[in-house]
């Protein structure tokens, strides 16, 4: 039978997130039922909230980094047995048969099911997230937790994570990298902290002053005001990778100079049109390229949580009720936060 769960939810883009029952659908032979105990807050969540990118459908249920206990394993679940700990980011489902699954990018999959806010086509149902206290997901898209990560601070890497480790991986980040981030948030706090681990040298790009001494705390070696036109000079032409972190429109522009021949400006954090327009000639006369790149698959995801679990990363977080979630998106619109909320399931109640 369907499961009777207990959620946050926005009823529209103007009221405020609240208590909203619903039903999960009835496990499947490949399902895992899972409660809830962490769930990372993203900016995403806010926008979907919101309806800010125009194709929210309420009730929205939001949430994408999510770490559970398992309760049920279906029939055919082979990985998995009840009280194991895991993780389900921000897919439950894919065809399984296109090329992007094959290759393990399931996130490329045009048929590519999202933890919420999406229809399942296999039952019409509106898939809901991780505000809620338990979770039901085909066993191909749950991850495993290792032993001795933070369990609240691992619920980020699940989307935070994973999107700035993805790029770092497919433009081959290692010991002779020159890595640059630009912005220090929820996103670039992680880029940070996996360039450096990979063992680049890493620079944070950045308009606020006095971030230094958290920047280098995080894994930058270098800071540059990327307001200041003399310091922007002195990086021209130094980096093989730039991950741009920045959720909201902006120039690029000025970042293109800093890359190196063949250099790779990566977007992570923003989806839109670039304004004012890319100038295409330094790409020409450099090889230069601007990217996008969208989260990761699962076996990569995998691959990132146990190097987390091996380097002992985890992201740095600010633990809320459930109760508290509102005041945490008014504290997400003015970056007030370092660097990620994360809320305790535990504490969700009518």
């Amino acid at each position: 039978m369907p499961l009777n769960v207990l959620g946050y939810a926005a009823r529209s883009a103007t009221t405020p997130l609240a208590p909203f029952r619903f039903e999960r659908r009835d496990p499947r032979p490949d399902d895992v039922t899972l409660e809830v105990l962490y769930c990372g807050v993203c900016h995403s969540d806010l926008h979907n909230a919101r309806n800010d990118w125009g194709f929210s459908s309420y009730p929205v249920v939001p949430g994408h980094e999510i770490i559970g206990r398992i309760t049920a394993v279906g029939s055919n679940v082979t990985k998995f047995k009840v009280g194991d700990t895991v993780g389900v980011g921000c897919m439950v489902d894919s065809c399984f048969g296109c090329d992007p699954c094959e290759n393990g990018e399931e996130q490329y999959c045009p048929h590519c099911v999202y933890t919420y806010g999406h229809v399942d086509p296999k039952d019409g149902r509106v898939t809901y997230g991780g505000y809620s206290e338990r979770m039901v997901v085909t066993e191909r898209f749950v991850l495993k937790v290792p032993d001795g990560l933070d369990l609240a601070g691992a619920a980020p890497l699940l989307c935070a994570g994973i999107t700035t480790w993805s790029p770092l991986r497919h433009w081959n980040v290692g010991k002779d990298s020159k890595v640059a981030v630009v912005v220090l948030g929820g996103l670039g706090h992680m880029a940070l902290k996996f360039a450096k681990a990979l063992g680049a040298d890493v620079t944070l790009f950045t308009r606020s002053p006095g971030k230094e001494a958290d920047a280098r705390r995080l894994g930058a070696d270098h800071i540059v005001l990327s307001t200041d036109v003399g310091e922007m000079a002195a990086v021209e032409g130094r980096f093989d990778l730039i991950v741009d972190t920045v959720p909201y429109v902006h120039d690029v522009n000025p970042y293109i100079p800093s890359l190196a021949v063949s250099g790779t400006l990566v977007l992570v954090g923003y989806l839109g049109p670039l304004e004012p327009a890319l100038n295409s000639a330094p790409l020409v006369m450099r090889r230069k390229a601007v990217a996008g790149s969208l989260i990761g698959g699962i076996r990569e995801t995998q691959e990132m949580l146990d190097f987390c679990a091996e380097h002992g990363i985890v992201a740095d977080i600010e633990t809320i009720r459930m109760d508290e979630i509102n005041y945490a998106y008014e504290r997400m619109l003015k970056s007030d936060v370092k660097y990620r909320f994360v809320i305790d399931m535990s504490t969700l109640s009518t």
